[in-house]
């Protein structure tokens, strides 16, 4: 399925993943009830990305800002391993961990991603952090299972046990997680295409750019005022072309 992103500096066209249904098709299903139409560009920050999708950006007067909007749902996380952030990357903006522990995404808001091309020894670096994310999502799932059993631990205050189970726990996870942080694949998009390899594993990216990143490229270079968003409005209009 494929959707065509029209705005005054050039079309954007943006293929979606199979293998991220239900963004899919909440997007498909928005983008045919005219939801995006008429709303910006809202927020873009040059070598980084350009995000939409806020329905309280249509109409919105100069200086507003803008970044909250959206509909009264969220979306259930669809991160996959092979599906990353590279330069194109469509993915789901959304809160942050701290309120939004499971990473459920906005049921509207998107970014496209431009990022940048790194070297070997940031990308080492990088591996490095997604690893330690990996098992520490691997440790927070663990841990959920074994809930009542903690609580239980903490009410008698046994503290002996609870380390005991929190160092066996932290094995397993560490354990589940094999391999690098980041594919060869991945390495060599991130140094020669470029993208945004923080954010792989945080965001569910639900598909990329086919046609027209050229338009990226110019919007995510836009000057910007106040909560990053574009002097001057650059506003969206989308349709299903396949």
């Amino acid at each position: 399925m494929k959707v065509k992103i029209q705005t005054m500096l050039g079309d954007i066209v943006v293929r979606l993943y199979d293998e991220t249904p239900i963004h899919r098709d909440n997007f498909v299903k928005l983008v045919r009830d005219g939801y995006y139409d008429g709303t910006l560009f809202h927020r873009v920050i040059k070598d980084f990305m350009i995000q939409g999708g806020d329905p309280d950006s249509k109409g919105a007067p100069a200086g507003k800002t803008l970044g909250v909007g959206g509909p009264s749902y969220t979306l259930e996380a669809e991160i996959k391993d092979g599906l990353f952030h590279k330069r194109g990357a469509l993915a789901a903006a959304r809160q942050g961990d701290e309120v939004n522990p499971e990473r459920r995404s906005s049921g509207s808001q998107f970014y496209i991603v431009w990022g940048q091309v790194y070297n070997e020894g940031q990308l080492r670096q990088f591996s490095k952090q997604l690893k330690m994310q990996k098992i520490q999502s691997a440790f927070n799932q663990l841990a959920a299972q074994h809930r009542d059993e903690i609580m239980q631990m903490r009410r008698e205050r046994n503290r002996a046990g609870l380390q005991e189970l929190q160092d066996k726990l932290a094995a397993e996870a560490e354990a589940q997680v094999t391999g690098e942080g980041l594919t060869e694949e991945q390495r060599t998009i991130y140094s020669t295409i470029g993208g945004t390899p923080h954010l792989d594993g945080q965001y569910t990216v639900f598909g990329e750019v086919e046609e027209g990143l050229h338009v990226v490229e110019m919007i995510q270079g836009s000057a910007t005022g106040r909560g990053d968003r574009p002097i001057d409005d650059i506003e969206m209009k989308m349709s299903i072309i396949d």
